[in-house]
C-alpha cells in the first residue's frame, strides 16, 4: 500500500485530502500536536475502510516531527506522498511592525517545520525514485496582505523553496507542487467572502500528484 503523510493534519482539509487519497487506497500517517485530535481523525478514517494511525508531534519542534515521521515510515514502510499543511496561527502584524519575536513562531513552524519534514522522507523516495511533496500556503505567499506580514514571510520562504525542489528533484522521479489557497475553506461564509469546501479542494490534491503537470497551484481569487 502507498502511504501518505499528512502535517498538520486536522479536521477540515487535512481529513478530506486523508479520505481522498485513502480511498485510492493509500495508507495514511496523521501528524499535529494533540493525540486526541488524532484518534478522533483516525477512527473517523477507520470507518471510511481506511487505515491510518496518528503521529502526535509539535512542527516547529524538528526533532519531534523527525520523530513523528520515521516512526511513521516504520509503522507504514515508507512515505509515497507528504502534504505539508500545518496551522501556525494568524498573528495580526503589519509589515512595519514586524520583530525578530512576532516572525520567529511562523518560521519555526511553516519554514523550519517544512524542511524537517521533507528532509525526513526525501531519502525513501530518491531512493525509490518516486515520491510527491505537496505544500500549502495561503495566498499570502503569492501576493501579501499588509495585515499578515509574519505568515507573508515564512510561507513565501517554504513557496520559494517548494519552487526550487520542483526545479531540481524532477529528474529524480519526485514531483513538487505549492497550493496557494486564496479563499476561506469551508461549506459557508459570510456574505462576500469566498470559499469552497475542503472535500472539493482534497481533489485538486489528488490531481496535482497524478498529473505531475506544475509547480503551483493557485485555488482562489
Amino acid at each position: 500500500m502507498p502511504t501518505i503523510a499528512i502535517v498538520g493534519a486536522g479536521p477540515g482539509l487535512g481529513l478530506s485530502i486523508a479520505k481522498v487519497f485513502g480511498g485510492h487506497g493509500f495508507d495514511v500517517a496523521l501528524v499535529s500536536r494533540s493525540k486526541d485530535k488524532l484518534d478522533a481523525l483516525v477512527a473517523e478514517l477507520a470507518e471510511a475502510g481506511i487505515t491510518a494511525e496518528g503521529f502526535p508531534a509539535d512542527v516547529a519542534d524538528p526533532a519531534r516531527l523527525t520523530d513523528a515521521l520515521q516512526a511513521a515510515i516504520a509503522r507504514f514502510g515508507r512515505i509515497d506522498v507528504l502534504e505539508f499543511s500545518p496551522h501556525a496561527g494568524l498573528s495580526m502584524t503589519a509589515p512595519k511592525d514586524v520583530t525578530v519575536d512576532s516572525l520567529r513562531p511562523q518560521v519555526d513552524a511553516l519554514l523550519f517545520g517544512a524542511v524537517a519534514a521533507v528532509q525526513a522522507v526525501l531519502p525513501g523516495m530518491l531512493e525509490a525514485r518516486s515520491g510527491t511533496l505537496l505544500f500549502t500556503t495561503g495566498g499570502g505567499a503569492v501576493n501579501p496582505y499588509p495585515m499578515l506580514a509574519d505568515l507573508n514571510i515564512a510561507q513565501a520562504g517554504q513557496r520559494n523553496w517548494a519552487l526550487n525542489l520542483h526545479n531540481t528533484l524532477a529528474e529524480e522521479g519526485i514531483h513538487v507542487t505549492n497550493v496557494a489557497i486564496n479563499l476561506m475553506i469551508g461549506t459557508q461564509a459570510p456574505a462576500g467572502v469566498p470559499h469552497r469546501a475542503p472535500d472539493e479542494i482534497a481533489l485538486d490534491y489528488w490531481t496535482l500528484h497524478t498529473d505531475r503537470d506544475r509547480a503551483e497551484h493557485l485555488i482562489g481569487a
